[in-house]
């Protein structure tokens, strides 16, 4: 059976890429691509900026990265919905522990 190639890890994944449409957002803290991530498909666990709690899995969520040509898969953060669109109003809470 042949095996499928595999990238190695120091290709870098497209920002880009996957199935889930994109939408382009500016704001006062400049232009973003987003992505609405529905809840069969949040596999892993992640930490919103917004807030400091955790996105389980399975839990509806956003992620957003700068849509600037020189983003890259480091610069994606993983938000609430109600994180993401009250961002303008809060800045990004300090870790509480």
């Amino acid at each position: 059976m042949p095996r499928r190639n595999r990238p190695t890890p120091d290709e870098p994944r497209p920002l880009g890429g996957g199935l889930a449409a994109q939408r382009r957002e500016s704001g006062p803290d400049g232009d973003w691509l987003v992505r609405n991530i529905p809840g069969a498909q949040a596999t892993k666990e992640y930490r919103c900026p917004g807030c400091d709690h955790l996105i389980p899995p399975g839990m509806p969520h956003v992620v957003a990265w700068p849509a600037d040509d020189y983003g890259t898969v480091e610069d994606r953060r993983h938000w609430h919905q109600a994180c993401w669109t009250s961002r303008r109003r809060r800045g990004p809470s300090s870790r509480r522990w």
